[in-house]
């Protein structure tokens, strides 16, 4: 199994990464790995980020806090 990421834009267009992820062999993994760098992907231009689970969708998620 393959667990990979895609950023994308506010607007969900899909934008290159400030820091270049890897192919993950679990989820647990590729969140992790998201967790590491989130600040760095937010400072690059990244607002959202999708899970994939060899090319399925499993969820997406803001790299921003939500205001309360």
């Amino acid at each position: 199994m393959a667990w990979t990421w895609r950023f994308e834009k506010s607007d969900g267009a899909e934008t290159e990464p400030a820091v270049e992820p890897e192919e993950f062999t679990t989820q647990g993994d590729a969140e992790t790995w998201i967790g590491e760098h989130f600040k760095a992907l937010q400072e690059g231009g990244a607002d959202r980020v999708v899970l994939f689970e060899d090319g399925t969708e499993i969820y997406g998620m803001s790299l921003h806090a939500e205001e309360v």
